[in-house]
Formats: structure tokens, sequence, C-alpha cells
């Protein structure tokens, strides 16, 4: 018999939202902005997931801690531009309620800070389907796991009861550390050779591909 979890905990940018192009080329825009060197399109999508700063001064090496602000000023003025058209990947609203309909609980751990995940739930209305949230701004980025043992205490769950979804390593690597299974997709920030290299659970293709094998795998309360 498949393993059954009680709870699915979903990364936000390049898992659920169509985002991830987005971002890296905010990062780019304004590292040219303010005269750094401007990170390739892979360099940008790498650290997508990791908590604002720490993703910045990983993708661009010449920031430094007097320019930051300006850089975050920038990167914001240029990913606010492409916000309001960013859409759920085809499928995903569907699986949502498919696993709520389930009995399952949802959260989601997610690079974004709480101000950008709240308005995005909101601009969404996806608030109701979620139980438990958590932001690289209220605890350790990824790979840490501390926030994977926050939704687990909040929604009194053991590690072997939840899988974690994602679309880079670091959420594998978070969910490894967390002692929780992890699916990967390959359609977000990272290539599938980084993807395997995180030696993920399962590893799928689409959304489709995502939902077949989630749902076989999801015991109701």
């Amino acid at each position: 018999m498949s393993k059954a979890y009680s709870a699915v905990v979903f990364d936000w940018d390049g898992t659920v939202m169509d985002s991830t192009h987005s971002i890296a080329t905010a990062i780019q825009l304004a590292a040219a902005d303010i005269g750094l060197a401007v990170p390739s399109l892979e360099q940008a999508s790498w650290v997508i997931g990791l908590s604002l700063e720490s993703a910045l001064y990983r993708a661009v090496p010449d920031l430094d801690a007097e320019r930051m602000p300006l850089f975050i000023q920038r990167y914001r003025f240029h990913y606010f531009q492409r916000d309001p058209h960013l859409k759920l990947f085809d499928g995903i609203l569907p699986l949502l309620g498919e696993l709520k309909q389930q009995g399952a609980l949802l959260a989601v751990a997610t690079g974004k800070s709480r101000e950008g995940l709240n308005r995005v739930l909101q601009q969404s209305s996806l608030s109701h389907l979620f139980d438990s949230t958590r932001c690289a701004d209220e605890t350790r980025s990824k790979p840490d796991p501390e926030m994977l043992h926050q939704i687990l205490f909040e929604l009194n769950l053991d590690p072997e009861q939840v899988l974690m979804v994602g679309d880079t390593a670091h959420d594998i690597e978070m969910a490894k550390r967390a002692n929780m299974d992890s699916l990967a997709v390959t359609y977000g920030a990272h290539d599938l050779s980084t993807l395997e290299q995180a030696s993920p659970t399962v590893l799928v293709h689409s959304v489709g591909e995502m939902r077949h094998w989630i749902l076989g795998r999801v015991l109701g309360r």
C-alpha cells in the first residue's frame, strides 16, 4: 500500500504561481539600475525560494549591505510592475480544491515575505484553502527546516504525515532536514539536473503528473 499523507506543504513561486521569470528578471534589472554586474537568468533563478536578502547576496556577489536597500527598492519596482499579471500554473487551483475535498491539510512554506504572500493570497482569493503558512521573514530561510517545524507544530503532525512540494533544491533539502518526503516539479526555477542531484522522493514534470501522484496518496481526516 502506498504511503498516505495527511498534509501537503507547497512552495509558492515556481510551484504554485508562474513567477520565476519575473523574479529573475527583476533581479537582473535592479542590478543594472545600480551599476552592478548583471547575473545570468540561470544565476538569478537559482536563488529563488531563499529569503530576499540571502537570495540577492548570492545572485549578485558585488552587492554590499550599504547598497542593499537601494537594490531592494529597485527590485520591488521591477517585480511589482509584473505582479498584477502573474497567474497560477494551470491545474493548480483544481488540485488544491480536490485535496481539500479529500480532507488534506494544506500549507505554504515560501521565500516570500509575509506582506508579499498575504498580498498574493488576497489577489488570488486562496487564503481559505491553507491551514498554515510560513514566510522567510518570519523564520529562518530555506533550506533550514525551521519553517517546516513550525508548520508541523501548528498542524499537530509528524514529519512522516506530510509531503513537501517545491521547484528548487532548497525545498528538497529543507524537507530532508525536516525528515519529510518531497515532490519536486521541473517546471519552476531549478533545472532537471539540479533537482535530480537533490534526490527528492519523487520528481514530476507537470501539474497533471503531480495531481496523479498526490491524489492517490492523501489520507482524509
